[in-house]
C-alpha cells in the first residue's frame, strides 16, 4: 500500500514538471514570435514614406484661374478650395460654404464657414469670393463659363455674399466649384491689383490641405497645411513634389524609372510606353461625349418607330472595338458618366431583327430594296442624310460603320462629310436627318442642352418640359432621382439622340503607393488623406 502511495507521488511530481516545461517552452516561443513581429513592424515603419511625386507637363502657371493646364487644374484642388465641391459620384457638397440657398429665381445667398484662414494666416472673407468672381469675369479662364450669368456680387458681411444672375440658371450651385483666391495676396499697398505677375502666381496661397513652399525651374514643392480647416482626419502625406516636364514622353520615362508615383493620361496606347507590370491603374469616364442627334422635326424622323429602328440597327459594340480598340466607354444617356442621378450602365441596344420588325409594325414595307410608306398622301422612302465633320477621323470611321449598319437592315444613308465651316452650318440650321456630334459633359445634371428650347434634335415632349421645370426646385434627393429616372425612360423610348461613347482617362500609380485611388474627371485625389508609400 505504501509503495503505491510513493508511486502516485512520483507520477504527480513528474506531471507538475512536465506542465512547467511545456509552459516555459510556450512562453519562450511566444516571446520569440512577439520579438519577430516587433522587428517586422519596425522594419515596415522604416520603409514607409510620407511624400508624393507628381508630374506637370508644359507648365504655365500655378494660378488655377489663369492656367490652361489639365495637370495644374487637377493638382490645384489640393491647394485651393471652392465654395462647393463634388464627391466621387458628382453629388454636390459644401466646402468653404457653410450653407447656400436660392432666394428668388436669380439670386443665391452663400454663407461661408467661419474661422477658415489662408495659408499666410489671414482670414478668408466674402470679399475674397467677390474678388475671384470679378477676376473670372475679366480674364479668359476655364472657369469663366461658371460665372457667365453673374451680373453682380453683394458682400453682406465678412462671411455672407449674394450672387445675382441675369436669368434663371438650373442647378447654378454646380457652377460654384471654381477655386477661390485671396484678394490681399494680389493687392498692392496702393490698393491696385497685380494679377498677372508670373513669379507671384507660381507661389501663391490657398486654403487647401497643401501649400506651396518653394518653386524652381524644374519642380515645385508642396507641404501639408497643418492649419487646414478640414483636419478631422489626419493627412498622411507630408510633402508633394511637382516635377515639371516638357512632354508626356518624359513623364512616361520618369514613371518607369520610379521617379514619379502617380500620373494621368488619356492615351489608348499606354502599355506601349510603360509596359504592363510594376504599377496599378484606375480608369474612369472622361468628359468627351459623342452622340447622334436625330432631327425629330423631319417628316420621316418625326416617327418614333423609325428612330427606334435606327437605334436597333447600330452596332455600338463593333464601333467601340473597331475605332477605339474597346477602350472607350459605351454610354446610354448624357449622365452616364458616374452621376448619382443615373445608375444604369451603357448598353448597345443592337438588334437588327428588331429594327426590321419595328418598321413593319409601324406600317413600313420593304419593296424594291427599300423601305416605303405612304405619309401625307406621298410614298416616302427611308433614305436619310448622315452628317459628320470630315476633320474628325474617328467620327468619320464611326459614320461609315453606321452607314453599313443601316444598309444591312435596308435603310439607305447618304453620308455627308462636311468641312468645318459646312459642319457648323448644319448644326446651326439643323438641316440634317442625323448628325454625329459631341460635347464636353458638364458636372451639372442640367439637361436643358438636350431637352430644352432649340435643342439639336428639334425634340419636344410636354412631360419632359414639366419635369425640367420641376427639378429646378426639388431638394429631396430620392424625388430628384425618380424624376431623372423618368427622363431616362423617355429618352430611351423617344430616341431623340443616340448616345455613343465617352472617352477614357486613366490614373497610373506605383505599386508602392498605398491607399484607395478612386478618381473621376472632377477630382483625381479623393481619399488622398489616407495615402502613403511603402517599400
Amino acid at each position: 500500500m505504501k509503495s503505491n502511495f510513493i508511486k502516485y507521488i512520483f507520477i504527480f511530481i513528474c506531471a507538475i514538471l512536465l506542465i512547467f516545461a511545456i509552459y516555459t517552452k510556450t512562453k519562450e516561443d511566444a516571446d520569440t514570435k512577439k520579438n519577430m513581429q516587433s522587428a517586422t513592424t519596425i522594419e515596415k515603419t522604416e520603409n514607409i514614406s510620407y511624400d508624393l511625386r507628381l508630374a506637370i507637363v508644359s507648365f504655365d502657371t500655378m494660378n488655377p484661374i489663369l492656367s490652361k493646364n489639365k495637370n495644374v487644374q487637377d493638382i490645384s484642388k489640393l491647394i485651393f478650395d471652392s465654395l462647393l465641391t463634388l464627391d466621387e459620384n458628382y453629388k454636390i457638397k459644401n466646402s468653404l460654404a457653410e450653407e447656400w440657398s436660392l432666394t428668388g429665381d436669380t439670386s443665391y445667398i452663400i454663407k461661408l464657414k467661419e474661422g477658415i484662414k489662408w495659408q499666410d494666416g489671414v482670414n478668408l472673407t466674402a470679399k475674397d469670393v467677390q474678388f475671384t468672381i470679378d477676376r473670372l469675369k475679366e480674364v479668359n479662364s476655364i472657369y469663366s463659363y461658371n460665372v457667365q450669368h453673374v451680373i453682380g456680387v453683394d458682400v453682406i458681411d465678412d462671411n455672407t455674399i449674394r450672387i445675382n444672375l441675369d436669368s434663371q440658371v438650373p442647378f447654378f450651385e454646380y457652377n460654384l466649384t471654381f477655386p477661390i483666391l485671396a484678394k490681399h495676396y494680389f493687392q498692392k499697398d496702393d490698393g491696385t491689383i497685380e494679377f498677372g505677375n508670373a513669379e507671384k502666381n507660381k507661389t501663391l496661397i490657398g486654403t487647401g490641405m497643401y501649400k506651396i513652399t518653394s518653386a524652381a525651374s524644374n519642380h515645385i514643392n508642396l507641404s501639408k497645411n497643418t492649419e487646414y480647416w478640414d483636419n478631422e482626419e489626419e493627412t498622411k502625406i507630408e510633402t508633394i513634389t511637382l516635377n515639371l516636364y516638357s512632354n508626356m514622353g518624359e513623364v512616361y520615362n520618369a514613371f518607369k524609372l520610379g521617379n514619379l508615383d502617380l500620373i494621368t493620361t488619356q492615351s489608348l496606347s499606354l502599355n506601349d510606353y510603360i509596359g504592363t507590370i510594376g504599377f496599378n491603374e484606375k480608369s474612369y469616364v472622361g468628359r468627351e461625349y459623342d452622340f447622334i442627334a436625330l432631327n425629330c422635326g423631319s417628316t420621316i424622323l418625326s416617327n418614333i418607330e423609325v428612330r427606334k429602328a435606327i437605334l436597333y440597327s447600330i452596332d455600338k459594340t463593333n464601333i467601340l472595338a473597331s475605332v477605339y480598340g474597346g477602350k472607350y466607354y459605351n454610354t446610354s444617356f448624357p449622365l452616364d458618366y458616374g452621376s448619382w442621378l443615373y445608375n444604369e450602365s451603357g448598353s448597345s441596344g443592337y438588334n437588327p431583327d428588331q429594327a426590321k420588325q419595328t418598321l413593319l409594325d409601324a406600317g413600313w414595307e420593304y419593296k424594291y430594296k427599300n423601305w416605303q410608306k405612304r405619309i401625307d398622301g406621298i410614298t416616302r422612302k427611308l433614305n436619310i442624310n448622315l452628317v459628320v465633320n470630315s476633320s474628325n477621323a474617328n467620327r468619320v470611321k464611326i459614320a461609315e460603320i453606321i452607314k453599313n449598319n443601316l444598309f444591312n437592315v435596308g435603310i439607305k444613308v447618304n453620308l455627308i462629310k462636311a468641312n468645318d465651316k459646312q459642319y457648323d452650318s448644319y448644326l446651326t440650321n439643323k438641316n440634317y436627318d442625323l448628325i454625329i456630334t459631341g460635347k464636353n459633359v458638364s458636372i451639372s445634371p442640367n439637361l436643358s442642352t438636350y431637352f430644352g428650347e432649340n435643342n439639336l434634335a428639334n425634340y419636344y415632349n410636354e412631360e419632359v418640359k414639366e419635369i425640367l421645370n420641376e427639378i429646378r426646385s426639388i431638394t429631396d434627393e430620392e424625388l430628384l432621382k425618380e424624376k431623372y429616372k423618368r427622363l431616362s425612360e423617355i429618352y430611351k423610348n423617344d430616341v431623340p439622340y443616340i448616345s455613343l461613347f465617352n472617352n477614357r482617362n486613366t490614373v497610373i500609380y506605383s505599386s508602392y503607393l498605398i491607399g484607395d485611388v478612386n478618381p473621376n474627371f472632377y477630382n483625381i485625389f479623393y481619399n488622398i488623406k489616407k495615402w502613403y508609400r511603402q517599400y
